[in-house]
């Protein structure tokens, strides 16, 4: 049976291979600015933790030592916190049936949950995960992150398009389009903003790249081809899942540390993106 995840390969893939398929292969383009070389870099594995193989991955955050994880698919969809060096699932607060769970993100003692076609966002307590409140958007929900220093919220919606938002609010505040090699870069999925940089995964493909929200340029492209060891693909779906680690793991210096994963995958991997040989 067709999972829904790869369902949603239908709804958009025609939009998705026109604009791909006009882009440029990683690497030797400027993003479109004109001010340098787009980042090629591969993934080193510092860890791995064990992973819960029933979880369609949709969303990752790591706060204090807690993994809280957004899972996807009707009927199975939830928001959980996990023990990450375990993999033990400590709550779990399911979505009601007729919801497919996406994207998560932190803002302080709160939660934001997106789902996919439902134009539905639940508010939720970090500490019960419970729901406070839930909120309509128009559009479909894929990836989001709180941006700190800016204070907004990034969601992404499988287009070519990220829209900031009001962390309390949930309120659109404007749209930036994203473009590597200067052309637009479609199916943005899970998001990470770490610093003043959004990470995210293109959905079904091994490619995390770095975007500069200011200006929806891609400045770095992360090639995690064979992160995940071939006899453990056996039913595993595609990566998602980013969240930044700094000092986890015991690097108490480590700034620039991840955790990543996959739909099903068994492994979370404790990374750094390092230069590509």
């Amino acid at each position: 049976m067709t999972r829904p995840g790869r369902l949603r390969a239908v709804l958009v893939g025609g939009l998705a291979a026109a604009l791909v398929g006009c882009s440029s292969p990683a690497g030797g383009g400027d993003g479109g600015t004109g001010t340098g070389e787009l980042e090629r870099l591969r993934v080193e594995v510092v860890d791995t933790f064990p992973h819960d193989t029933t979880a369609f991955t949709q969303g990752l955050e790591l706060h204090d030592g807690r993994l809280y994880e957004g899972t996807g698919l009707h009927g199975e969809s939830e928001i959980r916190e996990v023990v990450p060096e375990t993999g033990q699932v400590q709550q779990s607060v399911p979505l009601p049936a007729e919801m497919f769970g996406e994207g998560i993100t932190l803002v302080g003692d709160r939660i934001w949950q997106l789902t996919w076609q439902e134009q539905t966002a639940f508010l939720r307590d970090r500490a019960t995960l419970a729901e406070l409140d839930r909120v309509s958007y128009s559009g479909e929900g894929w990836g989001i992150c709180y941006d700190q220093p800016q204070d907004r919220l990034v969601m992404s919606d499988g287009t070519d398009q990220l829209t900031f938002r009001d962390p309390a609010t949930f309120e659109p505040l404007g749209t930036v389009q994203v473009t590597r090699d200067g052309e637009p870069l479609v199916r943005i999925n899970e998001l990470e903003c770490a610093g003043e940089q959004v990470w995210a995964n293109v959905w079904m493909t091994d490619e995390i790249v770095r975007i500069d929200p200011a200006s929806g340029v891609v400045t770095a492209v992360v090639d995690a081809t064979g992160l995940l060891p071939e006899p453990d693909r056996a039913g595993a779906d595609v990566l998602n899942g980013i969240a930044a680690a700094p000092g986890f793991g015991g690097d108490g210096s480590a700034s620039d540390t991840f955790l990543i994963t996959g739909k099903l995958w068994p492994t979370v991997f404790l990374v750094r993106f390092v230069p590509a040989e």
